[in-house]
């Protein structure tokens, strides 16, 4: 799942690895851009319970298996991609595209990510009458629900796991606003995100210009 991995590369190391292979000419830029879009046609169409389950697997794989991505820089596109107007999902593969081969990327990436649902919706729509009163089917649709679950459950931890070991006591102050926010007085996501978008505008200004005067 979304666990913390010890072994992922640096940002510097990551960075040199995409360098070097799109250095490599069209060969190499065909390769990546055949990865993505496999990569992001197997992950969605193996993705059932929303968006946030496919943040697990495109960490898993560009970060854990591809090291594509560094671990950190995957939690800021995961950001954008949930603060963005949109399906996380489509979301998730448009940042991820770009990061890894600009607008080519972003094409192939979203390609890949919308096929299989857009397939698999179109044939259930045939038979949704079938489907909606067939008890096996309600079972296993049951079954899912509790899975992805945990899975959900389990990206939240690891998420916030990592800000936790960052030790960051604004950043955590954050996360428990924004938690009894959303939860218990039902604040609007929306505004939440912006809210803690803004502070993290307000500190980035206040760091630079630190730095600047220093």
């Amino acid at each position: 799942m979304y666990a913390m991995n010890q072994n992922v590369p640096s940002e510097e190391s990551v960075q040199q690895k995409i360098t070097n292979q799109l250095a490599g000419g069209k060969h190499n830029r065909g390769q990546i851009l055949r990865q993505l879009f496999f990569s992001t046609l197997y992950l969605s169409a193996f993705t059932f319970g929303g968006g946030y389950v496919i943040v697990t697997l495109l960490k898993k794989k560009f970060v854990d298996d591809l090291h594509w991505i560094d671990e950190d820089e995957m939690l800021d596109l995961v950001a954008i991609a949930q603060s963005s107007p949109g399906a996380i999902a489509v979301n998730g593969a448009i940042v991820v595209g770009y990061k890894l081969a600009g607008i080519p990327g972003v094409l192939v990436s979203v390609l890949g990510a919308i096929l299989p649902p857009f397939i698999i919706i179109t044939a259930i729509s045939f038979f949704y009458n079938a489907f909606k009163s067939n008890f096996i089917v309600q079972a296993v649709l049951t079954g899912m629900k509790a899975g992805v679950s945990a899975v959900i459950i389990s990206v939240v931890f690891d998420m916030a796991s990592g800000i936790v070991k960052s030790k960051d006591m604004i950043n955590l102050l954050i996360m428990v606003i924004v938690f009894i926010a959303n939860y218990f007085l039902g604040v609007n996501v929306i505004w939440c995100i912006l809210g803690a978008a803004a502070v993290g505008a307000i500190r980035t200004a206040i760091r630079f210009h630190g730095g600047a005067a220093s």
